[in-house]
């Protein structure tokens, strides 16, 4: 077989990233060799009886069942749970080194309060007094909407607890951290006109057309996406990647197209334009099931081949050639969501990017993409509102969502430091925080800080010492996640709807309370009609009760599996046409601009003329969870080398413009909004002209084993609003390299 330069280049990374993520390196990693880590806190077991506890994985949105072994009352092992749908046997690795967090020096063992810039032991008591205390304060003085809450999701008792909490106290201003799964929920409300969740009949597609996603680098769910990728290798599928660094799943995919950053919707809108003028498209669906196709095909008009491969730098034949391709598979599926799918992104690029869904008819059918109801089995009744809380509740909410501008937009919570920011007076006065680090993982992190310190209360509830829980006045930390009882709702791009109950493995090492016993007891702290919306005595109480007649059976399985049907085309959309919608109302306005799908990315191009771009690693974790001291000690020294980020360019970028860099040379990065000491791998998989940074690193908190290593991208970057949703758009920006002086 002959080699090519490419293919070799493939072969190499294909090579390094399958010994990567095959399971022997991490069998390796049994009991003896992850507690004779030299960890001056690891325990050692004594002998004792055995004994295994499952439970659900809850340290990322996948949501992956566990089987934990014990010695005595000690956890000592977590491994995948056999017979848990999606993750079967498996966890990732970050789950399965999830003991070190258990044990680790990060927690938080009690109430703490910030007393002059210093953390003071206080009893529970006291703790829930002083927040009933503000909270009766503020809606005595008809300030109920003065109080703000950021959680990790929208999904789930607590989330809901929290929520309902904001309700019956009287505040609009209840948001949650954004993910890939708000823009394709826009997605589908736009074009199907269903509140839903997005998922993907993966074991079923035989051609998948991945527009940046990493689905073998965390996407959705990292345990099921091998899996997956495994079928498609057996069953003959095929694996496409759209994106400008060859990662991990661009070196395993069948083919890798390396795109213009900025321009994937534009490459979509031309997949289209082939797919409709050579009329490949399914035309049942379209004639029958669709509106406003003649509108979008007009549009399509402008995104002719050769004029795609102008902008997106791929060739006019690839471009052709790959249209034809996803169009004569007979399960053919497009996905977005970049890296990990922890940002929103261009709604315009989902859009687009569901368009070639839509034309290949591969909605709710099998290998395609299907609307899959939001979780539904939280049944409580709605709290009866006072006079305080409708008032408070009518008041527009801080951060814009749901506004005349973004009517549709549940949540907004990169518009909300901005606006704390701007007012003279912060307008939130209280501030919870539950299952979300902002003040690491939101874009703009200098700006995000100014907000938290620009509010005179911030309560985390967080269990570890994270930047968040660092910038708060007082922590009330939650049960470590083997320590606590908590619902786990369908994890991210699942097609079949799944309940998971994670169940107790330990009792509670320190002096913490669960977060939804902690919202039960300030509700009723604060009394009135608040109390009476919580009628539960304890969050354990509350959650059997909602799992009703399922509860026997969470506890017995683990979880609860619904076998879904999407519903077929006749009935699927409840848009005004009673069809899908190729063209949304909402985004009319944008669609006639010059580059429409185009991203606009931050930096004046002279000055800065670099595009500085992230990207995810399976083993670097970069949600409100940062990582273990193992997933750390596993890092490539193309990531992290010492204390410094690696950033990697093309040999080509390291020999223009004035630079001249070598392999391992340090040199400054900077952009419009900071600058950072950064070391150089020259790295063919890139294209010239892109820097590839890794998420995950530069944390000033946690402990030794993870704080000052490296740099954070957030902190090199700022939210770019979504025209449509207010989302932000952002991936990359501008930015320039120069040489360390000597």
């Amino acid at each position: 077989m002959k080699i090519g330069r490419r293919s070799f280049l493939s072969f190499v990374i294909g090579g390094a990233a399958g010994t990567a993520l095959t399971p022997l390196p991490w069998k390796l990693t049994d009991d003896l060799s992850i507690w004779t880590q030299m960890w001056p806190w690891t325990p050692v077991p004594e002998d004792g009886e055995v004994s295994y506890t499952n439970s659900v994985c809850t340290l990322c949105p996948a949501g992956c069942g566990i089987s934990v072994r014990k010695i005595e009352d000690r956890a000592v092992k977590i491994e995948g749970a056999e017979g848990y749908p999606a993750s079967d046997g498996n966890a990732c690795i970050l789950g399965l080194s999830g003991l070190q967090l258990l044990y680790g020096p990060t927690r938080v063992r009690m109430p703490l309060k910030k007393e002059n810039g210093k953390w003071k032991e206080i009893s529970w008591d006291e703790a829930i007094s002083q927040v009933v205390n503000k909270l009766s304060d503020l809606r005595s003085n008809d300030e109920s909407p003065a109080v703000a809450c950021i959680s990790g999701s929208d999904y789930g008792t607590v989330p809901r607890l929290l929520r309902r909490f904001m309700t019956a106290y009287g505040s609009p201003n209840f948001m949650t951290v954004p993910s890939m799964q708000d823009s394709y929920a826009l997605t589908l409300k736009l074009m199907h006109g269903v509140s839903a969740l997005a998922g993907f009949d993966f074991e079923n597609s035989n051609f998948v057309l991945s527009f940046g996603s990493g689905l073998i680098e965390g996407w959705g769910s990292s345990v099921r996406m091998f899996k997956a990728k495994s079928l498609w290798k057996e069953k003959g599928g095929k694996l496409v990647q759209v994106e400008q660094r060859l990662s991990n799943t661009a070196a395993k995919a069948d083919q890798w197209v390396a795109v213009n950053p900025g321009t994937e919707a534009v490459l979509a809108l031309g997949l289209a334009n082939v797919i409709i003028t050579q009329s490949l498209y399914d035309k049942a669906f379209v004639e029958n099931h669709a509106s406003g196709f003649d509108a979008f095909k007009k549009i399509v008009t402008g995104f002719s081949p050769d004029k795609v491969a102008k902008i997106t730098g791929v060739e006019e034949s690839a471009i052709i050639s790959l249209a034809k391709a996803f169009a004569g598979a007979s399960e053919p599926v497009a996905v977005c969501g970049r890296g990990q799918g922890k940002t929103p992104g261009s709604l315009h690029e989902f859009m687009a990017v569901h368009a070639l869904n839509a034309l290949v008819g591969n909605i709710n059918k099998k290998g395609g993409v299907w609307a899959v109801p939001e979780p539904d089995y939280i049944k409580w009744p709605e709290p009866e509102l006072d006079e305080v809380a409708q008032k408070g509740l009518a008041t527009p909410r801080a951060d814009g969502a749901g506004s005349e501008k973004y009517p549709d937009t549940k949540s907004l919570l990169n518009q909300f430091p901005k606006a704390v920011c701007a007012a003279e007076e912060s307008p939130v006065k209280v501030l919870f925080v539950s299952g979300a680090n902002p003040c690491y993982t939101l874009p703009g992190t200098k700006a995000v800080k100014e907000a938290f310190d620009k509010i005179p209360f911030v309560i985390s509830f967080s269990s570890f010492m994270d930047e968040t829980a660092q910038a708060a006045d007082l922590i009330l930390p939650n049960h470590g996640h083997l320590e606590r009882y908590q619902d786990v709702p369908t994890p991210a791009a699942l097609q079949n709807p799944l309940t998971g109950l994670a169940k107790p493995v330990v009792e509670p090492l320190f002096n913490t309370r669960h977060t939804g016993d902690v919202v039960i007891a300030l509700a009723k702290g604060v009394g009135g009609s608040v109390a009476d919306a919580f009628a539960w005595d304890s969050y354990e109480a509350c959650l059997e009760e909602t799992m009703g007649d399922n509860w026997d059976t969470l506890l017995e399985k683990g979880f609860v599996a619904q076998a879904f049907e999407p519903p077929g085309w006749d009935s699927a959309f409840t848009t005004s046409s009673g069809k899908f919608e190729f063209i949304s109302q909402a985004c009319m306005a944008e669609s006639h601009q010059a580059a429409p799908g185009k991203i606009a990315i931050e930096g004046d191009n002279k000055k800065f003329p670099l595009i500085l771009m992230p990207y995810d690693s399976i083993r670097l974790a970069n949600g409100f969870i940062g990582n273990t001291p193992f997933l750390t000690k596993t890092l490539e020294d193309t990531i992290l080398k010492g204390q410094d980020t690696v950033v990697q360019i093309n040999p080509k970028t390291a020999k223009s413009r004035f630079i001249f860099l070598d392999d391992g040379d340090y040199a400054i990065l900077s952009t419009p909004k900071g600058r950072v000491k950064v070391r150089v791998n020259l790295f063919e998989g890139v294209m010239p002209g892109v820097v590839a940074i890794p998420r995950g690193l530069g944390h000033t908190a946690y402990d030794d084993y993870l704080a000052g290593k490296g740099s954070n991208f957030n902190e090199l970057i700022s939210p770019v609003d979504d025209p449509v949703s207010g989302l932000d758009a952002a991936w990359g920006i501008r930015a320039k390299l120069t040489n360390v002086p000597l």
